[in-house]
């Protein structure tokens, strides 16, 4: 062998041993580059080894490219933001989803994409086979390694159906074998320059999104020491020259800003999630505390659309509007067609305040309240509807507790000067002579002084009305007593009273209550009544588990005017009355569980007044 023939063959041997070392110490930086990612970022140092000093080597090639990653991953590292506490599911613990369906949904995707890539890569192959894009090699090893590419993305993609094994194994699984077969098929085409190489990418940006933001430079360094060792092999066993090393490195860089960038997504993305997941319940615990206070609320409640369809509403609503009970989605003209009226004025001017009433035999009247969703012309609408009555009801009530403090310290103060009156009237009328005009003047001291106390009995009794003992009264033999004692003590004829009552009829209420609602009702009859035999009609009857007492007279009935003000107490259209008497008896009724209302349809013109009282009870 010739000196120059020895020399060659000695620089070329020696040029093989330093990219040899060059390699090696390209391997000692990414072990130590995947280290750095799990240190102390000042733990992290890469140092040139001392192999690579020619400037002209492949060395100044790569070892900046390595530095360059490193200085970035180890930024990212520093700078990256706090990462929230993860959420432990199952056995894997997820940072970047809020659920382990979201995981396995993605590893899923993640499979699903495998499968996609290695029947594209398959098509490719088999339908090229003649000018080889893939396999440009080694076409044996190109369809070997695809047939075993297909099995695996098949057998992966089972595996993440039956969820087995865990998902932190199913995707570090997935990636090792993204890495060799691609990395196998790659150097069956001619290494990194078949580009097949950035195909790793996806799977590395996939990965970096499901995986530990950590474990994602691993895997990277994975892929970049089976990229770099495969281009060792070429160039140690092929025909890869120095140059190639640069596409190496640059597409190892390339793994590690991928891994990166996903990393760095999967932090923001698993901030988003756990603030979307936070948001997510609270928004439940308020649909719920919603549901809760408009199903609990006491006025009705109504959304319509602008197109008028109702879209939800509470129970009591659906007590005032009938229609309302009904499953169907409906519009408003057509369940509540005075409400939709009364919508599409409110909408001309929204400054008008309006009250409808529900029906003439319960009395009772609604205020509707307007509030539009929105600052459109014709946008969504709530609309309430608050029962007038119960407003005034609670006001008066509010007024009552206060009367009713002031009267119990007074009643008796006022009691014993009326006793004293009567007592002095009474032995007047004795010792004084029959004249007429003596006679009328006691006569009035008398009316007055027994109008005083009637009144000092009523707010009294008012003061116990919430002492309801109920028990069972048969209403025959209760009847019959009550009627001969309200006569004897009204002075009243008997046959004035016409009663029609159902045999065996047991009434559930308090027996001195019922005998003072009954009283007062009966007083009332008899002093707007002619008093001729049937002029006071009493129908006792029984419908369901209730029992009705219509108490009917051939009165003048009530004006129109007194009907929203009639059972308020000290109303009256009687200067002899207290005003207190239809009140008193409501408030018995209600504590017993009874209903007290007047009847509209008997209005002025026909029969006279009409008052029914539905108790509970059977027929016996």
């Amino acid at each position: 062998m010739s000196s120059f023939g020895y020399c060659s063959s000695l620089g070329v041997a020696s040029a093989k041993n330093r990219i040899l070392m060059i390699g090696v110490s390209a391997f000692r930086g990414l072990v130590s580059l995947s280290k750095c990612v799990n240190a102390p970022a000042a733990a992290c140092t890469f140092q040139s080894q001392r192999h690579a000093k020619s400037p002209r080597s492949v060395a100044n090639t790569v070892a900046p490219i390595l530095r360059a990653v490193a200085t970035d991953a180890i930024k990212m590292r520093t700078t990256a933001p706090s990462m929230p506490a993860t959420q432990t599911l199952g056995q894997d613990t997820y940072t970047a989803f809020a659920s382990p369906e979201s995981a396995w949904r993605t590893l899923t995707a993640f499979a699903v994409y495998r499968l996609i890539v290695v029947l594209v890569l398959a098509i490719i192959f088999w339908s090229l086979r003649a000018t080889p894009v893939i396999g440009g090699v080694s076409l044996v090893l190109a369809g070997t390694g695809l047939g075993t590419y297909l099995v695996m993305s098949v057998v992966l993609l089972l595996a993440t159906q039956l969820r087995r094994p865990s998902a932190t194994i199913q995707l570090s699984a997935q990636v090792l074998v993204d890495v060799l077969m691609l990395t196998l098929v790659m150097h069956a085409s001619g290494g990194t320059r078949s580009g097949i190489g950035m195909l790793l990418l996806v799977s590395l940006a996939a990965a970096a999104l499901v995986s530990h933001g950590r474990l994602a430079f691993f895997h990277a360094a994975i892929a970049s020491l089976a990229v770099l060792f495969e281009q060792f092999w070429q160039f140690l066993y092929g025909d890869a020259g120095a140059a190639d090393f640069v596409r190496s490195g640059m597409l190892a860089a390339a793994y590690f800003v991928i891994a990166g960038l996903g990393y760095t997504l999967a932090t923001y993305a698993r901030g988003a999630a756990q603030i979307a997941e936070k948001r997510g319940v609270d928004l439940a615990n308020l649909a719920q505390i919603n549901q809760l206070v408009i199903r609990d609320m006491q006025d009705g409640f109504i959304v319509v659309d602008e197109a008028g369809i109702i879209r939800q509403h509470n129970p009591q609503s659906a007590e005032i509007v009938n229609a309302l009970k009904a499953s169907t989605v409906r519009t408003l003209d057509q369940v509540a067609p005075q409400l939709a009226r009364l919508l599409a004025e409110w909408r001309r001017d929204r400054a008008r305040v309006f009250s409808i009433q529900r029906d003439a035999a319960s009395q009772r009247d609604y205020h509707i309240r307007f509030v539009a969703i929105g600052e459109a012309e014709v946008s969504p609408t709530v609309i309430f509807l608050e029962d007038a009555s119960r407003i005034r009801a609670q006001a008066q009530q509010m007024k009552l507790v206060a009367l009713g403090r002031l009267t119990a310290s007074i009643a008796h103060e006022i009691r014993n000067p009326l006793s004293s009156i009567n007592h002095a009237a009474e032995l007047l009328e004795e010792g004084v002579k029959r004249a007429s005009e003596d006679a009328r003047l006691l006569t009035i001291i008398q009316e007055n002084a027994h109008r005083l106390d009637r009144l000092v009995e009523e707010v009294l009794y008012l003061n116990r009305r919430d002492r309801a003992h109920p028990g069972s009264i048969e209403m025959s033999t209760f009847l019959a007593r009550f009627l001969r004692q309200f006569c004897a003590d009204e002075k009243c004829p008997e046959d004035a009273f016409l009663i029609s009552i159902q045999s065996r009829l047991v009434a559930v209420f308090d027996r001195a209550h019922l005998d003072q609602v009954l009283w007062n009702l009966l007083r009332n009859a008899a002093r707007f009544a002619t008093m001729q035999p049937g002029s006071i009609r009493i129908n006792v009857y029984s419908k369901g588990e209730r029992i009705n007492i219509d108490i009917e007279d051939d009165g003048p009935g009530v004006e129109t005017s007194a009907l929203p003000h009639l059972f308020e107490p000290f109303f009256t259209t009687d200067s002899k009355g207290t005003g207190l008497g239809l009140y008193i008896a409501r408030e018995l009724a209600d504590v017993n569980g009874a209903t007290l209302d007047y009847l509209a349809d008997n209005a002025v013109g026909s029969l006279g007044a009409k008052f029914r009282l539905s108790m509970n009870g059977a027929t016996a």
